[in-house]
């Protein structure tokens, strides 16, 4: 063969094809940076907030209405600031790609983080707008998209079915360990889960996974590992903005892996159905028969069955129901008000939730493995759609079978606490003292106040009936408390005899039980401190009075029974003890806090300022927390026990009704409770000669902290906390508080020894434990002369006359609460003193 020459002649040889131009590594540097910075801002920013709240919570301060929005706008220009240069500085597609998911996820994060704005107890509310913000938001981002021309390509089945399992294994740990709302709020949580997760679809749409994978098919790796580390940092920041406080701190954890198990699905959907055998070079592969070669751009071939695009389909559906059900647990099966440090100590929903969050990451991770090694092997074949269904289908049953099983079935929603315009009219009502006179008060008011009640919620209750609304009806604040949502707040709020209508908070179940607290001090020897301190031990020794012939009344979370010190002090019979929690018969207590209140009132051997004294119990507290509901449940009975089962209306027999009242809790707004909640309850007690002792609270030392009920009242004996040296505690509440000098007195409080379920003793501080002793010292006063049974003004004025001095605290120099009065009240009681002064 005749060699010519290797080019034309005239022609120059062409020049030898020029090397790659290198790109740089500085815009990879700085979106690492970038993401880091992004991270630890976001998980900063969201814990600290939260603890603010719960700072602000635990200090009785109001509720800080700018604290998140704040917190929300910092957060998004600290996150924008980095990701916008990224959005559109760099050459590389993959890094602006990686600022422009950061920038969004950032603005779609001020959107729906602003939403904290409105109250937490107002859940329903938050929910509807979460769920109307996210769809407005998918809304701009895919209008964003339309105008950038990006690809939009149909989803693939068997990655749809591996994002719904994915979803549902999310999913789980709170089936398991979290319990429902009301239906209402469960349906919106339902939608605004579902607004979510097609938001997070159009946030991690199909353009944005393109300038991560590079090759046909992509190479995994890159698209697993870098893809998915951009998206799972995009899911993080979006994940901050959902739930009311505390709600987001869950998702922050189980959220971000799912961007890797994403990057999977969407490495596996575009891998081709079916490996082909290599074609020689030069040659065109055949076709099935029946049909045309495909082109180099031809990309309709499938799967048998034509569904599924093969190396072209998205995983914007799977993307939708994995971040759509993994969001749906924390919304939905959990109350935001619930994840607080107020009940942190014991193994209560914080603890749960904690659980169930770190469930969720195990379950992320090996989603994140399992998917990443078995759909994104670089020699792999597209899952079967069959092995998907299957795996969704056993997943789904597996959570249905948690719900109705292991899980706590049944919606747990919040009910609606109804106050009526008109209460019962208590003026002339004798003001006999001693045991018959106040008997006879007693009754009195009992018979007006179920006239009154059962005179106007006739027509309401027929009404709730033929609605079918389960309702409680009380007598002592003319009051129902209904089930429903805010349709059924808005009817009851239009009606002529309605004044206004509260949420009445309730627990959600645990999984298990908190656990019972137990003491491990041993018994005292004598008198503890704070009995000396009063003077109790005087009393029974000089005095010759210990209480007897008094009974004093607790409304706490219940008490041991069987507890030795406690025990022989138990009034007896089928109208001492009452658990509207959960329907107990004898005295019991698994929080302690009771236990060790009534014990430093009426406890024996040491612990109690009137070992003599009777107690009767009722529990108003379940996990340190209550309602106006359950709050007024104990108040009734406390005016006028009945036996097991009884009716209060009919049963009640006011006649039994002891003494003393000794109340070692307030309702702030939490639980439901505005500052008029309990004030017609506290008066019909007054009224029936009953009196009212009350912690002021521990949300010291702030000035104006007096303001839970029913301790700022005004027919309320309010005790505040002093410790050994006579000084008022930082924890003790202060005033002024309105129309009232509160507090009345203060009583020992801190390091107080007392008894504790199990037989054991433990100390405990609070206001809650000063309380009951000055609870004890009415009792000796009124042990000591009868004929002051009933008469309080009498009884609080002997009570101030014989206070000694204490030692006023202060938050600073400029704090002094408008005086010492106001924080050391008429001073330390002084049970000797007044026992003496009550004999005359």
């Amino acid at each position: 063969m005749e060699i010519g020459p290797p080019f034309p002649a005239g022609q120059p040889a062409p020049l030898p094809p020029a090397a790659p131009a290198r790109s740089s590594p500085w815009p990879v540097v700085a979106a690492v940076v970038a993401g880091c910075w992004t991270v630890g801002v976001v998980v900063v920013s969201q814990l600290g907030g939260w603890l603010a709240d719960q700072i602000v919570l635990a200090s009785g301060l109001h509720r800080v209405v700018w604290l998140w929005p704040a917190t929300v706008l910092f957060t998004v220009l600290l996150v924008g600031a980095p990701a916008l240069p990224l959005a559109l500085l760099p050459r590389s597609a993959a890094v602006r790609a990686t600022g422009r998911a950061w920038l969004a996820a950032a603005l779609v994060f001020g959107a729906l983080g602003l939403l904290r704005a409105l109250p937490p107890v107002h859940h329903e509310a938050y929910l509807a707008a979460l769920a109307a913000t996210a769809a407005l938001a998918t809304l701009v981002l895919r209008a964003l998209a339309r105008r950038a021309a990006a690809p939009r390509r149909p989803s693939a089945p068997t990655a749809t079915l591996l994002g719904v399992a994915g979803g549902l294994a999310l999913l789980l740990p709170w089936v398991w360990l979290g319990a429902l709302g009301g239906l209402l709020e469960t349906v919106l949580a339902g939608l605004a889960a579902a607004a979510l997760g097609v938001l997070a679809g159009a946030l991690l749409d199909d353009a944005f996974w393109s300038r991560f994978a590079v090759g046909e098919p992509p190479r995994p790796a890159r698209l697993v590992l870098v893809g998915g580390l951009v998206a799972g940092v995009a899911l993080l920041v979006l994940a901050a903005g959902v739930g009311q406080s505390g709600a987001q701190l869950p998702l922050l954890l189980t959220l971000p892996p799912a961007g890797f198990a994403l990057a999977a699905l969407h490495a596996a959907a575009r891998r081709p159905a079916a490996a082909t055998p290599a074609a020689p070079p030069g040659t065109v592969p055949a076709a099935p028969s029946g049909t045309a070669p495909a082109g180099p751009s031809d990309t309709s071939g499938s799967e048998p069955g034509g569904s599924e695009p093969g190396g072209r389909a998205g995983v914007r559906a799977a993307t939708r129901w994995l971040v759509g059900l993994a969001v749906f647990g924390p919304l939905a099966f959990t109350d935001p008000e619930e994840i607080t440090l107020v009940l942190a100590n014991t193994r209560d929903v914080p603890f749960w939730v904690a659980a169930a969050a770190g469930a969720g990451l195990a379950v992320a991770a090996v989603l994140a493995v399992a998917y990443g090694v078995l759909l994104a092997r670089p020699r792999g074949r597209r899952p079967s759609r069959r092995v998907a269904g299957v795996t969704a289908a056993a997943l789904l049953v597996a959570v249905g079978a948690v719900a109705v099983g292991a899980g706590q079935p049944g919606l747990h929603g919040e009910r609606l606490f109804v106050v009526l315009r008109e209460q019962a009219d208590l003026g002339g009502v004798p003001a006999t003292a001693g045991r018959a006179g106040r008997d006879a008060r007693a009754g009195e008011v009992y018979r007006r106040l179920v006239d009154t009640a059962e005179r106007t919620q006739a027509d309401l209750r027929r009404d709730l009936r033929r609605l079918r609304l389960d309702h409680t009806s009380y007598y002592l604040i003319n009051a129902v408390e209904v089930d429903g949502g805010p349709a059924v707040r808005a009817w009851l709020s239009r009606r002529p005899e309605v004044a206004r209508v509260l949420v009445s908070q309730r627990v959600r179940p645990l999984p298990a039980p908190a656990g019972r607290s137990r003491g491990t001090a041993p018994a005292p020897a004598g008198p503890e401190w704070n009995v000396r301190m009063l003077g109790a031990d005087r009393v029974w020794s000089q005095l010759g009075v210990d209480g007897s012939g008094i009974v004093v009344g607790s409304s706490d979370s219940g008490v041991d029974g069987g507890h030795p010190a406690l025990a022989a002090g138990f009034r007896g019979g089928d109208d001492s003890w009452y658990d509207p929690w959960d329907g107990t018969r004898s005295p019991t207590d698994q929080g302690g806090h009771g236990t060790h209140t009534v014990g430093s009132a009426v406890g024996r051997g040491g612990i109690g300022v009137a070992p003599g004294a009777q107690w009767v119990g009722c529990v108003n507290l379940d996990r340190n927390l209550g309602n106006p509901g359950y709050y007024l449940d104990c108040l009734q009975f406390m005016l006028a026990p009945f036996p097991p089962g009884g009716n209060p209306f009919t049963d009640g027999r006011p006649a039994r009704a002891p003494e003393i009242l000794t109340n070692s809790w307030g309702c702030p707004p939490i639980e439901g409770c505005d500052p008029r909640a309990l004030r017609p309850a506290t008066a019909a007690l007054e009224a029936a000669g009953i009196l009212v002792v009350a912690a002021a609270g521990n949300t010291g030392p702030y000035c104006g902290s007096i303001d839970d009920p029913p301790a700022p009242y005004a027919d309320v004996l309010t005790v505040g906390a002093v410790d050994q040296r006579r000084q008022v505690t930082d924890f003790s509440s202060r005033g002024p508080v309105p129309g009232a000098a509160k507090p009345d007195l203060v009583a020992p409080g801190e390091e107080v020894l007392s008894a504790m379920p199990g037989g054991g003793y433990a100390t405990m501080s609070g206001t809650s434990m000063a309380t009951p002793q000055v609870a004890g010292v009415v009792a000796l006063m009124w042990s000591a002369n009868p004929a002051l049974v009933g008469d309080l003004p009498r009884t609080r004025q002997i009570l101030r006359d014989t206070a000694t001095p204490a030692e006023a605290t202060y938050a600073s120099r400029t704090e002094t609460c408008g005086g010492d009065a106001n924080i050391t009240g008429a001073g330390l009681v002084d049970a000797y003193a007044a026992v003496r002064a009550a004999r005359g």
